[in-house]
């Protein structure tokens, strides 16, 4: 295949205050660089929008490197490499990669992997196959181990991690699981789709009211995306020795100013409760098992996997904007 002269890519133009808009971000035509020995070329097929994007538009320090203005973002991305100067990775490999937000990209052969099309629908290595049914598995399995019989309950339960976590959770032994999300009609696609016991709509009424009725005799593992009321809802409702998982704190990633955190955290002292944040590169050592497992649960439908697609990079910032504000459900995802 020949090489493209050009390509679309997406840079950051300015840094959000608040809640990202549309003139923070610019669309470029760029030129296509050839591969070096051992690069390859990748032409995107898929690509990720995901909330920690958001925490990088701060200039702060934080455990991803801020983008930097002027330059095109990066993140979790599938291609078809459609040039070669590796041996390893020859034209037509389908490979999951971390230069998304642009139309090709050139490469280090060795900082992209092979992935296998025969297992599952490709884009499923950027979701319930990839890094977010990855985070959900380590956050359940090791960060706030499930335990046989365990109450579990699930912020963010309808987006990417969370329509995964509440169905890996019944897997690990949990005896009843509860997710919560926003509006009627997510909360009744936990239920009738996603294998949760009980779901709460966040939007109507008191968390912890809405949790102890789910829950009356309490939970005792907490995997959080929220952050903020819906922690200190689980905190709440948590048994003694209960487990919190912190993924995510989607609540406040366009605040302003500081946010405070839940004011009955001293529950944690008496109640021998564990919070525990975590990264989910910490755990990639559980990427083998959990893929094994995970190809086959998906190829007999027993894990659902949910994805909202829009196609077309030039609709990748409204995708991204839409997800920090609840539009999906599952992984959000866009087709190039």
């Amino acid at each position: 295949m020949s090489i493209p002269r050009s390509g679309r890519e997406v840079r950051l133009a300015a840094r959000p205050a608040g809640e990202p808009k549309p003139s923070d971000f610019k669309m470029v035509e760029a030129p296509v660089a050839e591969p070096g020995p051992g690069e390859i070329l990748v032409r995107n097929d898929w690509m990720s929008v995901d909330p920690y994007m958001r925490g990088r538009m701060n200039d702060v320090k934080s455990y991803v490197p801020p983008f930097q203005l002027g330059v095109p973002m990066d993140g979790g991305a599938l291609g078809t490499v459609i040039a070669s100067r590796s041996a390893d990775v020859p034209e037509g490999t389908t490979v999951l990669h971390g230069l998304g937000w642009r139309e090709y990209a050139t490469l280090d052969a060795r900082k992209a992997r092979t992935v296998d099309p025969s297992l599952a629908p490709v884009q499923s290595y950027l979701g319930a196959l990839g890094v977010t049914g990855l985070t959900a598995y380590a956050g359940l399995k090791e960060v706030a181990p499930v335990k046989d019989g365990d109450v579990v309950f699930v912020s963010g339960a309808a987006g990417a991690v969370g329509s995964v976590a509440g169905q890996l959770a019944k897997r690990l032994g949990a005896s009843r699981v509860i997710g919560s999300a926003g509006g009627p009609e997510k909360a009744a696609r936990l239920v009738e789709e996603f294998g949760y016991d009980a779901a709460i709509d966040y939007r109507e009424g008191s968390l912890e009211r809405q949790l102890a009725e789910a829950a009356p005799d309490g939970i005792d593992v907490y995997f959080d995306n929220v952050g903020g009321d819906h922690l200190r809802a689980a905190i709440s409702a948590m048994r003694p020795h209960g487990r919190i998982a912190l993924c995510g704190a989607i609540a406040q990633y366009n605040a302003t100013g500081p946010v405070p955190g839940p004011d009955n955290l001293a529950l944690a002292i008496g109640r021998r409760l564990t919070l525990r944040g975590f990264i989910v590169t910490d755990h990639a050592h559980l990427a083998g098992e959990y893929i094994s497992q995970a190809a086959g649960w998906l190829r007999d439908g027993s894990l659902r996997s949910e994805e909202t697609v829009v196609d077309g990079i030039e609709n990748a910032v409204e995708a991204f904007l839409g997800m920090l504000r609840g539009a999906n459900t599952g992984k959000m995802l866009v087709r190039l």
